[in-house]
């Protein structure tokens, strides 16, 4: 494969053009183009000059990258919609913890972070106003556990919140 010095200048404008073009964002764009090209260095031994020419061979690799992209969008904004879901459930308990629409969706975002264990605990029981006891029962836990549970996920989830740039105790 050639020199990814010389390669750079002459394919990456129109790479971007098609990134762009697919994304709708120009930030994701350049991220694109720059996954492109160490795409082609990790795998430069995968160019075979007598199947395509280097720009076929690059906007193929732009191609998978793009599709990588738009999929890890989907997921986010699948996430995204999963914890708006929750906060509506959980109604004026979460407005307790997140008085505006900017601390909520932080707080909807924050627990994204945290694991799956201690989203549900801290979510059942913390947001929604359980009683520990038919958590427990619900996810077939010990109620000890469940409490661990939930004072590491709330640990978690201040020190996601704090690491956002949130300074506001819950």
């Amino acid at each position: 494969m050639a020199d990814l010095g010389e390669i750079y200048p002459l394919h990456a404008p129109e790479l971007y053009r098609f990134a762009l073009r697919q994304l709708s964002d120009s930030g994701a764009a350049e991220e694109a183009v720059q996954e492109v090209f160490l795409r082609a260095w990790r795998s430069g031994d995968g160019f075979r000059p007598e199947l395509a020419s280097m720009r076929v061979w690059l906007f193929a690799i732009a191609r998978n990258v793009v599709i990588d992209e738009t999929r890890s969008r989907l997921r986010h904004d699948r996430r995204v919609a999963a914890a708006q879901a929750a906060a509506a459930e959980a109604g004026e308990v979460s407005a307790d913890i997140a008085g505006t629409t900017i601390d909520r969706r932080l707080v909807q975002l924050a627990l994204l972070r945290i694991s799956a264990d201690q989203r549900a605990a801290v979510v059942e029981t913390y947001l929604r106003g359980r009683s520990y006891r038919d958590v427990a029962a619900e996810l077939d836990l010990p109620q000890a556990t469940l409490r661990s549970r939930v004072h590491f996920g709330l640990k978690a989830l201040r020190l996601t919140m704090e690491e956002m740039g949130v300074h506001r105790g819950m």
